[in-house]
């Protein structure tokens, strides 16, 4: 499972320029699905995210995570993250997930967040999406459970 966390100061995504969710301060987070991917994977990435040390305390010091910083998280499905570009100029997705397994992944990300108490909101899976945000920092942060 990969992830791009980015911390933001807002981030909306919409399909045909209806808005699905909407955040203020928090993260947005691309999250690729792979053909490999099992509980454990993410377990891990739900585990990871949400004590990520990503946002600063009164010092100025990234020593804060979501759940200390009581934020939001914008979730939008990103297969193309598993895009191999190493051979030729088109992006092979071999190893992203077929879509029942990646919505199903998808799903069960959302649901453990919100178990955590974490208020998440998500795109629309398998829609053209149009992802708006202001990065804070930036601070982009690139996950991947298998490394």
């Amino acid at each position: 499972m990969k992830a791009v966390v980015q911390r933001v100061s807002s981030a909306s995504v919409s399909v045909a320029q209806e808005v699905l969710g909407q955040i203020g301060p928090g993260l947005l987070v691309l999250l690729g699905i792979g053909t490999e991917d099992s509980e454990t994977d993410l377990n891990w990435m739900v585990d990871k995210i949400l004590h990520l040390r990503c946002f600063e305390d009164e010092e100025g010091k990234m020593n804060l995570s979501l759940l200390d910083a009581e934020k939001e998280v914008l979730c939008v499905s990103q297969f193309t993250l598993y895009g191999d570009c190493r051979r030729g100029r088109r992006p092979s997705f071999g190893k992203a997930a077929a879509a029942p397994q990646a919505l199903l992944f998808c799903q069960k990300f959302v649901d453990k967040m919100r178990e955590k108490g974490v208020e998440i909101k998500f795109g629309r899976f398998g829609a053209k999406m149009t992802v708006a945000l202001k990065n804070e920092g930036p601070v982009t942060l690139i996950l991947d459970s298998r490394t």
